[in-house]
């Protein structure tokens, strides 16, 4: 099992709290996470006791981001596995609970396959349990071996494109701590030249209308020392049009086998600006990230969330956050329709280079993803 205290300890960040760890207190395993709908005010748990509870966690973003939710994926089998629960149905209701996030399949049928090979070869309901368990802890350390190449891959790039550092980096929603077990996918990459003093500024996306960029992004840049500066999302391009901008990092959701990519929603103008002012756009993320089934951006499920969290303001202080209808602060007159949904797909001819934790694929087409694929140590289960 990864030690991802140990991780932020390394790093030098205060009062640590893992996004997600596995505990046995004496009533049961439990999958314990860090309630990311209530910072930056209070960095409270979440104790996940069964399935239901996760798949709550999942759709409400109090767990989310694309590795960790492999990684939630994963233990929640696990979970249903050595807790006595129905495990075939725990998966279903696990892999379906966002359908963007390819992640989330992908480490409930890891933690699958392992409870299905021993229970299919004679073990005993404990020993398919554990199995499920060892899959997400093989999972997890995994996650974190890929956050550090991912992170080093992302700096030699940026140091070919931008020679004699001094980066003035723009990110979208949060790609830190907070969604892996490591140090994260894009900001992973902003948080080694940070340490090697060749950050100069990170301009951090608000990302509306969650707010992850505000709320999260901000708060792990602050604990880290970094230099950064919150805008809104619509102020982006008068950025761009200052120079003030040297390379765009953002995370990725699913990555088409095209070299499409799905993100969070405001990444698509984010790379036509890019390409109108001649800066880098780049993608990191994991190889597990990568979809050859899905075969261009077209093919992609973009998830619709709720039209109440654009029309309602709810404050992170609310139990629960933006979860249900009528809890917040009105922003539209009462039954304004909105359109809300949580990710855009950005073609592979705007995207300068994708980094994971095998290489750079760039210039990003269809044959570079498919070498990529063939070149990973993805697991292929049926």
């Amino acid at each position: 099992m990864v030690d991802q205290n140990a991780v932020y300890a390394a790093a030098g960040d205060p009062t640590p709290l893992p996004s997600l760890r596995w505990d046995e207190p004496p009533e049961g395993p439990v999958l314990v996470l860090l309630d990311q709908t209530r910072l930056p005010g209070e960095e409270t748990e979440l104790v996940c006791t069964d399935v239901p509870a996760l798949v709550e966690a999942v759709r409400t973003l109090a767990v989310r981001g694309a590795p960790l939710l492999g990684l939630a994926g994963a233990y929640g089998v696990a979970l249903a596995a050595v807790r006595g629960y129905d495990v075939e149905e725990a998966a279903g209701l696990l892999a379906g609970a966002r359908p963007t996030a390819v992640n989330l399949g992908y480490g409930v049928r890891r933690a699958l396959a392992a409870y299905r090979k021993v229970a299919g070869g004679g073990g005993g309901p404990e020993e398919a349990g554990a199995a499920a368990l060892a899959e997400a802890r093989e999972l997890h350390r995994q996650d974190a071996e890929a956050s550090a190449r991912m992170a080093e891959h992302g700096a030699v790039l940026l140091r070919e494109l931008l020679p004699g550092g001094g980066y003035r980096l723009l990110t979208h929603c949060n790609t830190g701590r907070l969604v892996s077990g490591g140090e994260g996918t894009a900001l992973a990459v902003v948080r080694k030249v940070h340490r090697a003093g060749e950050l100069r500024r990170l301009w951090v996306d608000e990302t509306r209308p969650l707010l992850q960029g505000s709320r999260l992004t901000a708060w792990e840049a602050a604990r880290s020392g970094m230099a950064y500066t919150l805008l809104s999302d619509n102020a982006a391009g008068s950025l761009f049009s200052a120079g003030e901008v040297d390379a765009v990092l953002v995370g990725a959701d699913r990555i088409a086998a095209d070299g499409s990519v799905a993100n969070k929603v405001g990444s698509y103008p984010l790379a036509v600006l890019a390409r109108y002012h001649h800066v880098p756009f780049i993608v990191v993320a994991p190889s597990t990230t990568v979809d050859p089934e899905t075969p261009d951006g077209a093919s992609i499920e973009v998830e619709q969330r709720p039209g109440h969290e654009v029309t309602e303001f709810v404050p992170t202080q609310v139990p629960g956050g933006a979860r249900e209808a009528g809890m917040g602060i009105p922003l539209a007159p009462l039954g304004t329709q909105a359109y809300n949904p949580a990710f855009d797909v950005t073609p592979p001819e705007l995207v300068t280079a994708i980094v994971t934790e095998h290489g750079v694929v760039s210039p990003v087409t269809g044959d570079a993803i498919g070498d990529l694929c063939s070149r990973s140590r993805q697991v292929t289960i049926s």
